[in-house]
């Protein structure tokens, strides 16, 4: 089994699933897997695939879980751990094959309180599966040589980093050695956003919310409104905690010209995933000092395809600017000298009850080529927004 318990995910997939059970509990959503390689898979792989999706059934949260992440998350009360010690991954709700070019296709249509939960378990299935029908072994004084390194320069710069890597990581087995170095020897790491592994070595579970939820706001109530509410919502669920705001599900500048005075100082920072950093940097800092507050006691978190050096640089150009840190994942659970699957599994459409017609859900990206969505309602956003592309 590559998912052994259901701690093995990101924090943010149940931070996202309890908003959805406190203001939405009638919604549905479907996740859609999509390969930016368009990687070429096997009948072997397949079966291998969804062998291991019949092994999610049997994941569930054990007691000594839900007492450490109750005890460690004081933002989500114990009724949701207990509904989730209830909670088993159903097979026979994610679709999956390969077309007539072997591509593959996964779904999943669920509850969006349930949905939620599939998707970085299924995205780590599918890298270590991938990995493993390519027979690749990572030559562990390679990569954890790089790994030395990394951590060499974090601790040099005192800069500060969380470990990111579950969805594209090579293995379980690599992400624990990680996390476990880290842990001995990375003064400035300040957590994992793996819950188990956080568990397992005593470190700081880390995340707030994903595109997923700005996504639904914008597909719900229209784009031009979409940031702002899914800003104003996650404050009536969690009343100022997990407060870093995602930016650019419908670009930056989309963001910033709705980051109200009112979210901008009770957010304690701003989430970077697209586009050029250091221009985003210079951005914040003019709108933060449009509304009459001091960057200097906010934070960027950085987290647009990391590695050491240029989080480095960035570090260095926010200093005496703004505070940052930096999320990092693949260039440390998937740096193995092999190329890291490229794949993302997204919100595609939802509907706010079981009555309603599906509406399609699209992310823009500061990043050309990154727009997900179809042509039509990409171009609906675009228009709505008045960005041209």
């Amino acid at each position: 089994m590559v998912i052994k318990t259901i701690l093995d995910t990101d924090l943010y997939k149940f931070t996202t699933s309890y908003a959805y059970i406190k203001l939405f509990p009638y919604a549905l959503g479907t996740f859609s897997f999509k390969d930016r390689d368009e990687t070429r898979y096997t009948a072997g792989f397949l079966e291998a695939l969804k062998n291991e999706l019949q092994s999610l059934s049997l994941v569930s949260l054990t007691e000594a879980e839900l007492e450490y992440m109750y005890g460690h998350c004081r933002f989500l009360p114990k009724v949701y751990w207990e509904w989730l010690s209830s909670f088993r991954f159903d097979p026979k709700k994610i679709e999956v094959f390969l077309d007539d070019e072997q591509h593959l296709h996964i779904e999943v249509t669920d509850f969006l309180y349930k949905v939620t939960l599939y998707e970085v378990p299924l995205l780590a299935i599918v890298s270590e599966i991938k990995n493993q029908f390519m027979n690749r072994i990572p030559v562990d004084e390679d990569w954890m040589g790089r790994l030395v390194a990394k951590v060499n320069i974090s601790n040099d710069n005192e800069l500060p980093f969380s470990e990111f890597g579950t969805r594209r990581r090579f293995s379980f087995d690599v992400q624990d050695k990680v996390v476990a170095y880290l842990k001995q020897h990375a003064r400035y790491c300040t957590g994992t956003s793996n819950c188990y592994l956080a568990m397992k070595y005593g470190m700081l579970p880390m995340g707030t919310h994903p595109h997923e939820w700005f996504m639904f706001h914008g597909a719900q109530f229209g784009y031009k409104h979409a940031n702002y509410m899914a800003l104003e919502n996650w404050v009536n669920v969690y009343d100022g905690d997990l407060g870093t705001a995602l930016s650019d599900t419908y670009t930056s500048d989309a963001f910033l010209s709705n980051f109200s005075r009112k979210q901008a100082k009770l957010f304690d920072g701003v989430r970077c995933d697209s586009g050029n950093e250091y221009e985003f940097i210079d951005r914040l800092i003019e709108r933060y000092k449009e509304l009459g507050i001091d960057p200097t006691v906010k934070t960027i978190i950085f987290s647009n395809a990391l590695d050491f050096e240029k989080a480095l640089r960035i570090f260095n150009y926010c200093k005496g600017k703004i505070r940052c840190s930096f999320g990092i994942g693949t260039n440390l659970t998937n740096d193995t000298g092999y190329q890291p699957s490229n794949i993302v599994m997204k919100l595609s459409r939802c509907k706010m009850n079981v009555n309603q017609e599906w509406r399609e859900c699209v992310k823009l990206s500061d990043d050309m080529g990154k727009h997900m969505g179809s042509i039509t309602e990409v171009g609906a956003c675009l228009h709505e927004l008045r960005i041209s592309d």
